[in-house]
């Protein structure tokens, strides 16, 4: 060859496959130009070794979605930044590959304030973004919130169930002492954003708020920083 190719033409040739067939492999990071994996297929390749994975599958590559631990101040922006390779946790059991299109077009989806921690989504699958805002009104989120202060008269019942905000009754929740200054809220159709405004409706001044499940999908031992993918058996 004297011209450079497109790597999908050159894995075309090697696997004995449609051009379409090598993008998927490519895609799926199975090829290696001179050792290391690249998933353009139109990457240029001239004299480089080309390998395909022995244990490539044909099969495309599906949008990820991934879960992470919040820290404490950090804004959305600064959470995608988080998502990138040495940041997925080492003992993530979804038995997802990781690939490099996974920490493109991330949607943030059931954002947490930004002085707050916790777990929070970013997918790319469309599916994931329709679930979590159609069905918003069903899915619990549970939160810990540290606070100080005393607590009004009647205060946790009104946490519960009783609340106006803007002439707007709060639906009810349901909210327990976890300890002597942590509150546990779990909550439907309330946003977190909410919530220290509602104990500063009570006489509380909140300290920290960390949200540690939605739905179904608990944050588990997930460092702060650190993210993991979200398992095909995971249901929100």
């Amino acid at each position: 060859m004297t011209e450079p190719v497109r790597l999908a033409k050159r894995v075309a040739a090697l696997a004995q496959c449609s051009r379409r067939e090598a993008e998927m492999y490519i895609e799926g990071g199975w090829v290696r130009v001179d050792g290391v994996t690249v998933e353009e297929p139109q990457f240029k390749v001239l004299a480089q070794a080309v390998e395909i994975d022995p244990n490539a599958q044909l099969e495309p590559a599906e949008p990820a979605t991934l879960v992470l631990h919040k820290p404490a101040g950090a804004t959305a922006e600064e959470c995608r930044t988080l998502v990138r390779p040495e940041n997925h946790v080492g003992d993530d059991s979804s038995g997802v590959r990781m690939l490099k299109r996974h920490f493109a077009r991330l949607d943030m989806l059931l954002p947490l304030p930004d002085s707050a921690s916790g777990l929070v989504v970013l997918t790319q699958d469309w599916r994931v973004k329709r679930r979590l805002e159609e069905d918003f009104d069903r899915i619990e989120q549970e939160l810990v919130v540290e606070v100080e202060g005393k607590l009004a008269p009647n205060g946790l019942a009104l946490l519960n169930h009783g609340l106006v905000f803007e002439n707007y009754a709060l639906p009810p929740i349901k909210v327990s002492w976890q300890n002597e200054r942590h509150l546990r809220f779990a909550l439907k159709r309330i946003s977190p954003d909410k919530v220290e405004r509602m104990c500063h409706a009570v006489g509380l001044r909140v300290l920290t708020i960390k949200r540690i499940r939605i739905g179904r999908v608990s944050m588990s031992k997930l460092p702060p920083g650190q993210w993991r993918y979200l398992a095909g058996t995971d249901r929100f």
